[in-house]
């Protein structure tokens, strides 16, 4: 390749970058060539149109009937759909008002769904894309339309617009000066306080070791690889519902990764330089500071992919350290990889390579609009009604502050990832490299026990169970309430809670999904309780406590928990 046709391709680069920061991150191209496909097989389909100017025809008639005052159909929203729950909702303007956009609402969803000859992967663009456009049309974001807005500008005579727009000002004037938002819990202080200690730092992780709680601990120490899309205190917020202080409790030594929060001096960081700096590294220094030839390791959303990637490694090495794997909510086979897909496909891969390539990462803003998206109503509309229209203050949780708490992905290894992952699957189907060498899922030995939560849009259950198609071993599912983080952070207490429990032997024959929730055993509660039964059934008898760190071994403690990494922002 010479100078100018590098010269040119950085051209490209640029200008894909420029556009990127206008959509927000979408390819143009990959949205005009779904909306084309749609429309050519739409208008090749008279039958079709027939059908679809009847429904508008009907839907016009009954409208017509509401507005005279004469009994018509009414439509009521999808139980999710929470816009339009106030009685206020129920008569007059507001009334006709709903009517008539979820008429409008039905009549896309039948227009852009089941089209004959549509691509499956353009189809589903054009579905998110027409719901997303009426969402934004909804009588709700309206505030002449809203009767809880003018409830409330009545009732404070005006105050609650006008603190509503203080609201606005205060966020466009953060946004515009590119300040980093406050978190209104301080990790340290508020969340992220297990007692613990950094034992070891590399340019990619710290390694935190937690101190024990009790007086005696199983011997196989405990590993917890989070996702580095989001800090790793998810999974340690407040003492209440944190699960690495659960598990200290418990009688468990628990090690937990904090990935640094990657600028552009790393965009060159490959997706295998994560396995090796972070698990890797981790799990030599565990074995190390606490003697054990045996370790459990635990991975949460990416980090279980991750985790997966590196145990298959260790097997191809014969390298038997892990005791058990614990996935929660990570996916290995990405056919059905939730609502995320529609973002991955050749043409969007390559607009966001340019435009990660551009500037070293893809940044957090790129990435929480993108997860905003699959939920508009709760996390854009919602959040923009409350604060502006009603102008009442956000008083957001312990998650809700970590939701903030967003990181960066570095370009080499989320291109990696994305397009291994997303786009080709080579990991499910065995053409995905770790230390130079080709991997399966297939060689990991030792023991399963997979979380999938109900309402998970980014880790569907049903993709998540697939790890059962590609490893035999002894394999326990657990299908739990909530959604990819609810349903994880769910600490014993927590009301409104289940899950339902099931085990497959190893070798027994495969138990599709739907069979699987007819015999599976369910309960009421938090999972937590029966991860550590069987973390314990897969555990040594209690000895005395490992040391913190190493310090004669090249493992001294650096510094109290939670470290420096986690307030990198």
């Amino acid at each position: 390749m010479n100078e100018n046709t590098l010269n040119n391709r950085d051209l490209d680069r640029a200008l894909h970058a420029a556009q990127a920061r206008l959509t927000g991150g979408l390819s143009p191209s990959s949205l005009a060539l779904a909306w084309a496909d749609w429309f050519l097989h739409l208008g090749d389909q008279p039958g079709r149109q027939v059908s679809l100017a009847r429904q508008a025809a009907a839907d016009w008639a009954e409208l017509a009937r509401l507005a005279l005052g004469l009994p018509a159909e009414k439509l009521v929203p999808e139980p999710e759909d929470h816009r339009f729950t106030s009685p206020n909702w129920e008569h007059g303007p507001p009334a006709f008002a709903v009517q008539a956009f979820l008429r409008a609402e039905r009549l896309w969803d039948m227009a852009t769904t089941g089209v004959h000859g549509l691509s499956k992967e353009n189809g589903r663009i054009v579905n998110f894309v027409a719901r997303q456009l009426m969402d934004m049309m909804a009588p709700s974001n309206f505030p002449m339309l809203n009767p809880e807005v003018l409830a409330k500008f009545q009732a404070t005579s005006g105050d609650s617009l006008r603190e509503g727009m203080r609201h606005f000002i205060e966020d466009l004037q953060a946004t515009g000066s590119g300040t980093t938002q406050t978190l209104p819990m301080q990790p340290g202080k508020d969340v992220a306080i297990t007692p613990g200690n950094v034992v070891f730092r590399n340019e990619l992780i710290e390694l935190i070791q937690y101190s024990p709680a009790t007086g005696k601990v199983r011997p196989e120490p405990v590993l917890i690889v989070p996702a580095w899309i989001m800090k790793y205190y998810i999974l340690d917020l407040s003492p209440h519902n944190s699960m690495i202080r659960y598990l200290v409790e418990q009688g468990f030594t628990v090690f937990c990764i904090s990935w640094r929060n990657p600028d552009i001096s790393l965009r060159d960081t490959s997706l295998d330089d994560y396995r090796r700096l972070g698990v890797m590294a981790a799990l030599d220094a565990i074995t190390t500071i606490c003697g054990a030839p045996k370790i459990h390791a635990t991975g949460y959303c990416l980090g279980g992919t991750l985790l997966s990637i590196a145990a298959a490694a260790m097997a191809r090495e014969h390298d038997e350290r892990l005791a058990s794997i614990t996935l929660l909510a990570a996916q290995t086979d990405f056919t059905e990889a939730g609502e995320l897909q529609l973002f991955i496909n050749a043409s969007q891969l390559a607009f966001l390579e340019d435009a990660m390539w551009a500037q070293g990462y893809l940044d957090s803003t790129q990435m929480a609009g993108a997860f905003q998206l699959l939920r508009s109503n709760d996390l854009v509309w919602s959040t923009l009604i409350r604060r502006y229209y009603l102008g009442e203050e956000t008083n957001p949780n312990d998650m809700m502050s970590w939701n903030r708490d967003a990181t960066r992905m570095p370009y080499r290894m989320h291109a990696e990832y994305l397009r291994h992952m997303f786009l080709n699957n080579d990991l499910a189907e065995g053409r995905f490299e770790a230390g130079g060498h080709k991997i399966s899922i297939a060689d990991i030995h030792g023991p399963f026990f997979v979380i999938g939560t109900e309402t998970d849009h980014i880790a569907p259950w049903h993709s998540v169970y697939k790890l059962q198609l590609l490893n035999h071993n002894d394999f326990t599912f657990v299908l739990t309430s909530g959604g990819h983080n609810a349903g994880v952070v769910s600490e014993p207490g927590h009301p409104h809670r289940h899950y339902c429990i099931l085990r497959r032997r190893h070798d027994d024959l495969y138990v599709p999904p739907e069979e699987w929730q007819e015999n599976a055993i369910c309960a009421e509660g938090s999972w937590w309780p029966a991860w550590v039964e069987w973390l314990n059934a897969h555990s040594g008898e209690p000895v005395a406590p490992p040391p913190m760190g190493a310090p004669q071994n090249g493992y001294p403690i650096l510094d109290a928990a939670p470290g420096q990494y986690i307030f990198q922002r």
